[in-house]
């Protein structure tokens, strides 16, 4: 689940460990994707294979993921799949494909035209692009709150995600010679692994760009006033739940 521009540090035993939420979200997607027999399918940002696993039960699939150790992981895991450590923003396979698929990788990338771009020439003609990403509004009380604690210790911090609204999302996907024809912007707030210490994992799993110029007993003195700040509105019976908002779409190759 990683293709970031901001190389974000996965730890793909803690990532399965302590995240497993990420994966099991994922099943709506590919119910959403409706692998069939004869395809060819690409899971791009495929972690450590869990939902290209899942997707192999109906379809031919091949994962893909920016991160050697997720993908050695997954090896491991699925061996008698094939899995391979590609850039989403730049790659070739020797292969087209009837489908792509990613869940919660999006988000991670910046040049999104590069992606999308690279999606279409990966498709057969009138294949189509089957993904869930983090929205607008995504993890809103996280950020907000990190930014707050990190600004008033005069650390100043750039977004490190690509959140985009359907609108936005929809008409890139348009200009890359895509046509849209499902898209969905919805709130999900989702239970962290971890008990209390749920958003800390969270935050140190994910926010290496909100930290990456931060010294670690600074990173260390944030949390814990990001975690007291939220406790209110994000805690209960033992529980974190970040304030998640999933844009997904399916839209097909017009070119």
């Amino acid at each position: 689940m990683s293709e970031d521009d901001t190389a974000n540090q996965w730890d793909a035993e803690h990532y399965d460990t302590n995240h497993s939420f990420v994966y099991e979200y994922g099943g709506d997607v590919v119910e959403l994707l409706q692998p069939e027999r004869d395809e060819h399918i690409l899971d791009l940002g495929c972690g450590t294979g869990h939902l290209t696993n899942e997707i192999s039960r109906s379809a031919s699939v091949v994962g893909l993921d920016n991160s050697l150790e997720m993908v050695k992981e997954a090896r491991q895991r699925y061996p008698e799949l094939d899995f391979v450590c590609e850039d989403a923003r730049d790659f070739e396979l020797s292969t087209r494909f009837d489908a792509v698929f990613s869940n919660a990788v999006l988000h991670w990338i910046s040049d999104q035209r590069a992606v999308i771009e690279s999606v279409r020439d990966a498709l057969k003609p009138e294949g189509r692009f089957v993904a869930e990403l983090g929205g607008q509004g995504n993890v809103d009380a996280i950020l907000s709150a990190a930014e707050a604690e990190l600004a008033e210790r005069g650390y100043s911090v750039t977004d490190p995600w690509y959140f985009p609204s359907l609108g936005e999302h929809a008409s890139l996907l348009e200009e890359c010679g895509f046509e849209v024809r499902y898209a969905a912007l919805f709130d999900r707030p989702t239970e962290l692994d971890g008990g209390d210490d749920g958003l800390r994992d969270w935050l140190e799993m994910f926010g290496d760009g909100l930290f990456a110029e931060v010294p670690s007993e600074v990173e260390d003195e944030v949390i814990e006033a990001v975690e007291h700040s939220l406790r209110g509105e994000l805690y209960q019976q033992g529980t974190w739940a970040a304030d998640y908002r999933r844009l997904r779409f399916e839209a097909f190759c017009t070119e």
